[in-house]
């Protein structure tokens, strides 16, 4: 990445942009009603004003409705928690617990050790990585506890939308086409930090659903 994207990107973690000026937050809404598809889009702009009228215009061109979807969905904390190293401070722990063989508790073990801590719900991800839902305030708390106590490094922690409806079925190929490409559309947007939606694979094929996945947070 260019110096320049990385300066960006490190501003954008502080809530500024790249001049110092504040960032502001805000939500678009969106439906893609032939497959009954609903989104959250999150941004983060230094004129959401203009932000939210280029998403609006981008949706509708690209057969989107800007239309209330939040309801469909409630906000949650997620942490993955891993062997991984991004929690520098808790590196040399975890690296005497699994020399000692602590850190090779089962999912069973672990997933009772992170609702103690306070997690609301628990799955274990492609990787091997604990995923921890919490409520928005306690993510922090949450995966700083069930880390510390299971031996392990919090690899990434954020506030997401998750559907709480029943999920929108896509079937149709050429209708998975337009949402893939609604939803890379969005996510090109430098403003748009994250896309959430209720939508699940059909029967559709695989490299055709790849399309979706690659574009989606959720």
């Amino acid at each position: 990445m260019p110096k320049a994207g990385i300066d960006v990107a490190i501003a954008r973690g502080q809530g500024k942009t790249e001049t110092g000026a504040g960032l502001e937050t805000a939500t678009l809404e969106v439906m893609m009603a032939p497959l009954s598809v609903a989104m959250v889009v999150d941004i983060e702009s230094d004129n959401k004003q203009r932000s939210l009228k280029d998403l609006r215009h981008l949706v509708k061109k690209l057969g989107g409705t800007v239309t209330p979807t939040a309801f469909l969905f409630t906000r949650l904390g997620r942490a993955v928690v891993g062997h991984g190293t991004n929690d520098h401070s808790s590196d040399s722990v975890n690296e005497s617990k699994r020399e000692e063989g602590e850190g090779n508790a089962d999912f069973d073990d672990l997933m009772m050790q992170a609702l103690d801590a306070g997690a609301e719900d628990v799955e274990a991800d492609e990787d091997g990585n604990v995923v921890l839902y919490t409520q928005p305030n306690m993510t922090q708390k949450v995966a700083q506890d069930f880390a510390r106590t299971a031996g392990l490094s919090i690899l990434s922690s954020d506030i997401i939308w998750s559907c709480t409806s029943d999920k929108a079925r896509v079937d149709d190929p050429e209708g998975a086409d337009m949402l893939a490409k609604l939803l890379a559309a969005i996510q090109e947007y430098p403003d748009v930090q994250a896309v959430y939606t209720n939508a699940e694979r059909g029967d559709v094929s695989e490299e055709v659903w790849s399309a979706v996945e690659d574009a989606l947070n959720s």
